[in-house]
C-alpha cells in the first residue's frame, strides 16, 4: 500500500498489453458472526493497520457492528465500510513510528464525519456535518464518528502530491454536502461502490483513478486553487516557504517575520495562504512540536529538554505545555508510547 505508484493513463495501454495488470486484492469482513463481546476487539485488529480504535469498555462489552469490502489495485486501496458509533486515533506517536505517507479521502455517504480534532484549524471550519473529508495520514489526528456508511479512497503521497502541490494542506479539510462538485464526487464514487465487485482490473484502475482525480479537483477548488498560472504560483510559494521552514526547525530566530524577510514575500499573501494552519506561526510551531515527536522517538537517549531547546523552546514548561495542547499527552508520554508501538511490532 506504501509503494507508490502512478496512475494509469491510456498512453500506458501498450505496455499493459504485454504485461497483464494485478488481480484486485480483495477482501470481506463483518463481526456479525462473532460473540457480541467479541466484535470491538475484532474490528479495532482488522483496522488496527491504519488507525488506532479506542473503544470504552462499555463498547467492548457489548455488540458492535462493523463490516468493510476493501479493494487493493495499484497501490491504491477503497473501502466500504459501515460501523455504529465510534472513535478512531492516529497519535503522534503512531505517525512518529510507521511509515504510512498516503492520504485517504473518506465520503459519507450514510451519517455524519463526526468531530474531527488533532490539527490546527480554522475556526469557521465546520464540525459534524455529511460530507468528504480529508487526512494526511503523516500528520496525526482523532475522529469521534457516529453511526455511518462510508467509503474511503487511499492514494499514495506520490499522486496527490503531484496534482495538489501542497497536499499537505488539505490535512483535516471537510467539503460540505451540498455543493454541485462535491454532489458529483459523492454520486461517482458511490457508482464505483456498486460496481467494483464485478469490474476487471483495468477497468477498476481507470475508475479509481477517476475518482481520485474528481477528489483532487474538489479539494484544490475548496483550497481556492483555482486557475492553473494561480495555482502554481500559489503551491510553489508555499513549497518554498514550507522548504525555509524545514531547514531552519533549529533555528531560534526562526518566526513569521524573519520568512518573510528572508525570502522577500508579501506578508498578508503568505499569512492569508497559511490560514487554514492556523496562520505562519502557528505552522512553525506545530512543525517543530511534530520534529520534537520524531526526534524523541529516534533518538530516546536523548533528554526532553535537549529536544526542546535544539528545536528553539526556550523553557520545559513552554514546550510541555505546548507539546500537550498539540496532541493531547506530554512529551515524557509520547515517548513512552512510541516505545510501547516498537516492542510490539518487535515482538514475535
Amino acid at each position: 500500500m506504501n509503494q507508490c505508484s502512478q496512475p494509469y493513463h491510456p498512453a500506458d495501454a501498450t505496455a499493459a498489453a504485454t504485461e497483464p495488470r494485478a488481480a484486485i486484492a480483495t477482501s470481506r469482513f463483518s463481526t456479525h458472526a462473532l460473540a457480541g463481546n467479541a466484535q470491538m476487539l475484532a474490528w479495532r485488529e482488522r483496522v488496527g493497520h491504519v488507525v488506532d480504535v479506542l473503544p470504552s469498555k462499555q463498547q467492548i462489552a457489548e455488540r458492535f457492528r462493523g463490516e468493510i469490502d476493501r479493494y487493493s489495485l495499484d497501490g491504491m486501496m477503497f473501502t466500504d465500510c459501515r460501523t455504529d458509533e465510534i472513535v478512531l486515533e492516529r497519535s503522534v506517536a503512531r505517525v512518529s513510528t510507521d511509515h504510512r505517507r498516503d492520504y485517504v479521502f473518506q465520503l459519507f455517504v450514510e451519517g455524519e464525519i463526526g468531530n474531527v480534532t488533532g490539527m490546527h484549524k480554522k475556526r469557521s471550519a465546520p464540525g459534524s456535518v455529511q460530507g468528504i473529508v480529508a487526512f494526511d495520514l503523516n500528520q496525526p489526528f482523532r475522529v469521534e464518528r457516529p453511526a455511518c456508511r462510508l467509503l474511503s479512497l487511499f492514494l499514495p503521497a506520490s499522486i496527490v502530491e503531484q496534482e495538489l502541490r501542497d497536499g499537505a494542506s488539505i490535512h483535516g479539510r471537510i467539503l460540505q454536502q451540498g455543493s454541485p462538485l462535491t454532489s458529483l464526487v459523492m454520486d461517482q464514487m458511490a457508482a464505483i461502490a456498486r460496481e467494483i465487485p464485478t469490474l476487471d482490473p483495468d477497468s477498476a484502475a481507470n475508475a479509481l483513478n477517476a475518482g481520485a482525480q474528481l477528489l483532487i479537483a474538489a479539494f484544490r477548488k475548496e483550497s481556492r486553487l483555482t486557475g492553473g498560472g494561480r495555482a502554481a504560483l500559489q503551491a510553489a510559494v508555499m513549497g518554498q516557504v514550507r522548504r525555509y521552514v524545514e531547514a531552519n526547525l533549529h533555528q531560534g530566530d526562526l518566526t513569521p517575520t524573519s520568512i518573510v524577510q528572508a525570502l522577500q514575500l508579501k506578508r498578508a499573501t503568505v499569512y492569508r495562504w497559511f490560514e487554514h494552519e492556523g496562520g505562519l506561526g502557528a505552522y512553525i510551531r506545530n512543525r517543530r512540536l511534530r520534529e520534537a515527536a520524531d526526534e524523541l522517538v529516534r533518538f530516546p537517549h536523548l533528554q526532553v529538554m535537549e529536544v526542546a531547546y535544539g528545536l528553539g523552546f526556550q523553557s520545559a514548561s513552554d514546550f510541555t505545555r505546548a507539546f500537550r495542547r498539540a496532541f493531547d499527552m506530554s512529551p515524557h508520554d509520547m515517548r513512552l508510547r512510541a516505545l510501547d508501538l516498537q516492542h510490539s511490532r518487535a515482538a514475535p
